[in-house]
């Protein structure tokens, strides 16, 4: 066995993440590239990873799931190894600050509170956290969250404590209100000029509604609109490929030559 190689021993979680640990230390002592890193130039590589482990979760491949869950495992690592190092925290601060964390947070696990499905237990959340010090039951969302994730969020924590439509009927009338009003600004049946402000305020106001309608219906927006994207660009790519093969470029054909290939990809 080359030299420094941990060898694997069996399916033992905690020998598994000691040999994680062990690398770590390795590479961060030896190597000149992880010798360099900070948490800071990090960041953005972590960033990317998530990301890579969202598109693996869409595609449904598990392999691909396993194998970004093991590079953000890694980054993770990282991270506290690089803390322990300025003698702020180690990775046994960071697990049992989870630990500690998760037992607090459910106090119908590991105490005497009663609750009687998963609502009762994000509410109960919510009202922790706030006893933990947080201000406002939407300082947990992130501000660098994208703004239609960032909606679900908010919507979903206002709806932890008990701000929230009762019936979908609802939700759905507040969606048809807002496309009324946007309807109005836009100026949809003539020609006046548009208050683009105005207008944008309301169009951000009817896509929050329609993502509330979604949360309430359980339809991650997220998910749904990343696949409706996805769609379209295998529609639009197969359109390329039949333009490619008679010799044409799309910007030669008319609407309706190019109507014809994107009805065919609707079918594959």
């Amino acid at each position: 066995m080359p030299q420094n190689i941990i060898p694997t021993e069996g399916n033992n979680p905690a020998s598994a993440f000691e040999r994680l640990l062990t690398i770590m230390n390795t590479l961060r002592e030896q190597c000149p590239w992880d010798k360099k890193q900070t948490i800071e130039s990090l960041r953005h590589l972590t960033i990317e990873e998530t990301y890579e482990l969202s598109d693996a979760i869409l595609e449904g491949d598990h392999q691909e799931i396993k194998k970004e869950l093991g590079d953000i495992m890694l980054h993770l690592v990282f991270y506290a190894k690089i803390a322990s190092e300025k003698g702020d925290f180690d990775i046994v601060d960071v697990l049992n600050s989870i630990c500690e964390k998760l037992i607090i947070r459910h106090p119908h696990i590991y105490g005497d509170v009663v609750v009687e499905n998963e609502e009762d237990v994000k509410r109960n959340w919510e009202q922790i956290k706030l006893r933990e010090g947080n201000k406002s039951v939407l300082g947990g969302v992130p501000p660098s969250l994208p703004a239609l994730v960032k909606a679900s969020r908010i919507q979903e924590k206002a709806k932890g404590v008990g701000f929230d439509w009762e019936k979908k009927s609802q939700v759905w009338e507040k969606v048809e209100e807002e496309m009324e009003e946007f309807k109005q600004e836009f100026n949809t049946t003539d020609d006046t000029p548009i208050d683009m402000d105005k207008a944008e305020g309301e169009f951000g106001d009817l896509l929050f509604s329609l993502i509330n309608y979604a949360r309430f219906i359980k339809i991650n927006p997220e998910n749904a609109l990343e696949k409706t994207n996805r769609k379209f660009i295998k529609r639009f790519q197969y359109l390329e490929l039949k333009a490619a093969e008679k010799g044409k470029a799309l910007q030669d054909m008319t609407l309706a030559e190019m109507d014809i290939f994107w009805n065919e990809a609707k079918t594959i």
